[in-house]
């Protein structure tokens, strides 16, 4: 009797462990899809989806292509015909959606198409959004898979949501000794070309630029792009510095920002910018403002080029300064998500732990 029980067992977890496979197969297919909306679905955000049929086939796929045009749910089912997807699952990286918006409800749909099973990858975090409830009452099974991932996936999308604020990402270019300048000032080339070019492309990415006055005095960099934030508190940059040429400029100065211990209201500046459609920042800076911005928690990720060398200085500029630590572990806990080699450099891209839970 025994001997039976544990072969039950033993079937039903590999039954389980298959099932679980299958499911994040798909699921990753689905993370796939949604990539392709990035840069035209915003705020919204990046949703794949992937139907199969009672018997296991893959009978169709959709994405969230652009904002205001179907979601991805819908754009699979009207793929099929009306008996197609019955007795299927739906795979899809988001909670369908529950409300009329620009679109109608996908969960609507996805009853009436009568699916049997949703794999979902995260629950929406917009409030308004109940769509797993509404399967339920309907009688269709819902499991999650990949949920970490999924939330990765949509990291700026739940910063947007949550927090009403652009998701932060800061760029630094340093020593293996972690210094972005000698102590006179001169950084001019720390890293490679390619590098330099790297950075270019990454702009292209963000919604925003943003840089402080410090920067533009010292550096007098151009950093072109559609629109750019420079944080001037006493408004010490002149005006044809190079980084007025080019774009839409915001300055935040004393006259138009709150200030916070006589410094710019760094949050208030990120939460004017929001409520401009500004929804990604790629911030590049100094060690002061650097500093600043993760000792206040507004740092989301962080990109550090490390060039293979060593400037043996205590007194050069390092990365970060603003802080007074005395223990290892009041250190500010990173998780690297991505190695790249540039060239005779190396790109680490980092996000600040526990941001996605």
């Amino acid at each position: 009797m025994r001997a039976n029980f544990n072969r039950f067992a033993v079937s039903k977890y590999l039954r389980y462990t298959w099932l679980m496979n299958i499911d994040e197969k798909y699921m990753r297919m689905c993370f796939a899809l949604a990539k392709r909306g990035k840069g035209r679905v915003e705020p919204n955000p990046l949703v794949g989806c992937v139907i199969l049929d009672k018997d296991g086939n893959v009978i169709s796929k959709g994405y969230h292509k652009k904002y205001g045009k179907n979601h991805a749910e819908r754009e699979a089912l009207l793929k099929l015909k009306c008996n197609e997807a019955e007795g299927g699952t739906l795979y899809v990286n988001l909670e369908p959606c529950s409300h009329y918006g620009k679109t109608p409800p996908c969960v609507d749909l996805i009853i009436e198409r009568k699916l049997t099973r949703v794999v979902i990858g995260m629950k929406d975090v917009n409030p308004v959004v109940d769509g797993i409830t509404k399967l339920k009452n309907a009688g269709i099974k819902v499991d999650f898979v990949l949920e970490k991932e999924a939330r990765f996936l949509n990291r700026i999308f739940i910063k947007n949501m949550t927090q009403k604020l652009p998701y932060v990402v800061l760029k630094t270019a340093c020593t293996m000794d972690g210094k972005i300048a000698t102590k006179t000032g001169d950084s001019k080339w720390i890293t490679s070309n390619k590098s330099r070019e790297e950075v270019y492309n990454i702009r292209k990415m963000f919604d925003c630029i943003m840089t402080s006055s410090n920067t533009v005095i010292s550096d007098n960099p151009k950093m072109e792009h559609k629109f750019k934030c420079i944080l001037d508190k006493d408004s010490r940059t002149e005006k044809n510095a190079q980084i007025y040429k080019q774009g839409n400029i915001y300055i935040a100065s004393k006259e138009n920002t709150p200030l916070k211990d006589n410094q710019l209201d760094l949050k208030a500046v990120l939460s004017y910018l929001y409520n401009r459609g500004i929804y990604t920042v790629f911030v590049e800076c100094g060690g002061t403002l650097a500093g600043a911005m993760l000792k206040e928690g507004l740092i989301d990720e962080i990109y550090q080029f490390i060039a293979p060398k060593i400037l043996n200085d205590n007194n050069g500029m390092s990365c970060f300064n603003g802080a007074q630590i005395d223990k290892i572990k009041d250190c500010k806990p990173l998780e690297i998500y991505e190695i790249k080699k540039i060239d005779t450099d190396i790109l680490i891209k980092t996000c600040i732990c526990n941001v996605f839970k």
